[in-house]
């Protein structure tokens, strides 16, 4: 039987704005992403939205990006590979005391925006980023970009790692993401978005936006909680994979 993970970035919220519809996409996920205050979120949004997957049973993870709130964490930063495991251990820490306050642990770590981006293509930030989860635990699951150089870093070194594939994204046929800046780097269309993640998760392909079918390894699926449609998404997706006979759970569940 099939088995899969499906994650939504969450707690990105902070002050008096609002992002997302976290608590109702909770009901429907079993792994969350929790902004830890740079790229978004903050302390409030944090402790609330670790509280409300506790109360979902839904696992926890880190959400770490560049201190870029006015960009949200999607612009480009030029940094050494001991400054990104500087900024991952700095937000590691910073969401740990509110799992720690809850009584439970730090499931998986999944790298934001243009830091998740740059790390897919380069070794030493990638090596970066998994030195410092594994120096701060190693039991803590790398979740990274499905056949990028954040797996293999976290390979290399002993770290638990999963594949992520994405729902409502486009692949350029290297297996990287489309650029935001392309037009149809979204994906808008549920519909299309199942047929995609069925087949991503069944066949372990995925046709990229050039029309080539590339090989993808499906153990988590991200739907995007800024998505004007994650809510709508995420809900027929769950459902789409129940019909399918594919099993959704934690990745703590099934990652070795």
């Amino acid at each position: 039987m099939f088995k899969v993970d499906l994650n939504s970035d969450l707690g990105e919220s902070f002050g008096n704005y609002k992002l997302g519809l976290d608590e109702e996409i909770l009901k429907h996920i079993t792994s969350a992403n929790i902004a830890c205050g740079w790229h978004a979120g903050d302390a409030l949004c944090m402790s609330k939205t670790v509280k409300n997957a506790c109360n979902q049973d839904v696992a926890v993870g880190a959400h770490p990006g560049f201190m870029d709130l006015e960009g949200f964490g999607r612009r480009e930063m030029k940094i050494t590979k001991q400054e990104a495991k500087a900024y991952i251990k700095y937000q590691l820490g910073a969401l740990m005391a509110f799992t720690t306050s809850n009584n439970i642990k730090i499931q998986h770590v999944k790298p934001h925006g243009a830091l998740y981006n740059m790390a897919a293509k380069d070794k030493d930030l990638a090596m970066g980023i998994a030195e410092a989860i594994y120096e701060v635990d190693k039991d803590i699951i790398l979740l990274g970009l499905a056949n990028s150089q954040m797996i293999k870093a976290a390979k290399d070194i002993g770290l638990r790692v999963a594949s992520e594939v994405f729902a409502d994204r486009a692949y350029n046929l290297d297996g990287s993401l489309v650029s935001r800046s392309i037009e149809g780097s979204v994906i808008h269309d549920a519909d299309l978005a199942i047929s995609r993640v069925i087949r991503m998760v069944k066949e372990g392909k995925v046709k990229s936006i050039s029309g080539e079918d590339i090989n993808i390894d499906a153990q988590s699926i991200c739907v995007h909680g800024d998505n004007p449609k994650a809510l709508e998404f995420v809900k027929k997706i769950h459902e789409a994979l129940i019909n399918e006979n594919i099993e959704i759970a934690k990745l703590s569940e099934f990652i070795k």
